[in-house]
């Protein structure tokens, strides 16, 4: 049956034209755009994985910006300890030099000096942007070093961040003291929780040589607040090389950011042992040595039989509290007497030492902060690749596709022609 009201043909091929113009525009904005996913109505599912690829990517590059501003950080500390390293090197052959006699002693100090101020030079120089890594003087949080944006890590709980952990090498010059508006904490015990002001022990002048032995909290890895500050005051009898009441102040540890019981355990007995040798009298010998690593052993070697007694306080962290740096014993290093050379030998090599070990620190850190950046780049590189793979359009099937919509969009024109013009034949039926 032939109709002139509906054309069943031109509306068939009214309907495959515009499928295959819906198709070309398709195939037009994949060539436009160079994606075959390129919003949601395309793929929901492949769009919502690219945007949270393509997030992720975002995150990574500051990422790789943060480990960038880390590594040149790290490179001037290493650096600058490795620099402190040489000029350490230097005052050691300074003191050998003074073992001789028959050398000015006086002219070797000076250079000492010299080699001394420059250390501190460029220990306040060695910073990058502001970040100082050779001093830790402050007593505020993560005072202790740097954290270094190391990752971006999704999960299906969420996207966390991780950090490289890198501590501050001090390597100050300074000296550490006790502020005087401090007062002693309250308490039995010397610990890391809040008892201190505790008695050492009290030599009782026996004819064999007395010890006497300090534990520091429960454990040599305890951990103590930085600025927390220890002293140990002397008290003994005039003639036996002390005054009749002694208090040094300068028999102290502060302890740094990251400090455990052992790190002050050991400096405090090297304090004292500094005190003991240079100021003590030559009757009275007191030797401080480290035992389980949290407790200070004293041995006393006192031929006179009077008594001799020491106490060791903590105190709180508080601003009047000083923090030493760990080269301050740089400035008791004194060649000029015989004694004091003797003493600067082996003071030196602990100092160099110390320096040592902060440039292996550094260097350690520096090295993984290289390798994770290199990981960051290409992880980078493969998340891109990845999303690629998912949201580009193939341009030579996308191509291919197009020269055949256009060669069927010619022929769904053809056919919408032939279709409109059906209608026509039927005027023959009336003539």
């Amino acid at each position: 049956m032939s109709s002139i009201l509906t054309n069943n043909g031109a509306i068939a091929a009214l309907q495959t034209l515009k499928g295959i113009n819906r198709q070309m525009g398709a195939v037009q904005t994949q060539i436009s755009t160079g994606k075959k996913v390129n919003s949601a109505k395309d793929n929901a599912a492949v769009w919502a994985i690219s945007k949270a690829m393509e997030s992720d990517v975002a995150g990574f590059k500051k990422v790789s910006d943060s480990l960038s501003l880390g590594l040149a950080t790290i490179s001037v500390a290493r650096q600058g300890a490795e620099t402190v390293t040489d000029l350490l090197t230097q005052v050691k052959e300074k003191v050998v030099a003074a073992q001789e006699e028959n050398v000015d002693r006086d002219k070797i100090q000076t250079d000492i000096n010299a080699l001394r101020d420059q250390v501190a030079a460029v220990v306040g120089a060695a910073q990058f942007n502001g970040q100082y890594m050779l001093t830790n003087t402050d007593q505020t949080a993560n005072s202790g070093g740097i954290n270094v944006l190391a990752s971006i890590d999704r999960s299906f709980d969420g996207v966390t961040s991780s950090d490289i952990r890198v501590l501050k090498q001090d390597l100050g010059t300074g000296s550490s003291s006790i502020g005087a508006s401090l007062t002693a904490m309250t308490g039995a015990n010397n610990s890391i929780t809040g008892d201190g002001d505790g008695a050492a022990y009290v030599m009782t002048g026996a004819a064999t040589a007395p010890t006497g032995t300090t534990t520091f909290g429960t454990a040599s890895t305890d951990s103590v607040a930085a600025g927390t500050a220890f002293s140990i005051a002397i008290s003994g009898v005039a003639g036996n090389g002390l005054a009749a009441t002694t208090d040094r102040n300068d028999i102290s540890y502060v302890a740094r950011d990251g400090d455990t019981m052992a790190d002050v355990v050991a400096g405090l007995a090297q304090s004292f042992n500094t005190y003991a040798a240079n100021d003590l009298g030559t009757d009275t010998t007191v030797n401080a040595s480290v035992q389980n690593g949290n407790e200070i052993v004293f041995t006393v070697h006192d031929g006179t039989g009077d008594n001799f007694s020491l106490t060791i306080n903590q105190y709180a962290a508080d601003a009047s509290t000083t923090i030493g740096g760990r080269l301050s014993g740089l400035a008791d290093i004194d060649v000029t007497t015989q004694t004091g050379v003797d003493a600067a030998l082996a003071g030196i090599d602990a100092l160099i030492d110390t320096a040592i070990d902060s440039a292996a620190a550094f260097g350690s850190a520096e090295m993984r902060i290289e390798s994770q950046k290199d990981f960051v780049s290409g992880l980078t590189d493969a998340l891109k690749s990845g999303i690629g793979t998912l949201v580009d359009a193939d341009m030579e099937e996308t191509s291919a596709r197009l020269q055949a919509l256009q060669v069927q969009q010619q022929l769904g024109i053809q056919a919408m022609s032939i279709a409109n013009s059906a209608p026509q034949s039927l005027l023959g039926l009336f003539r």
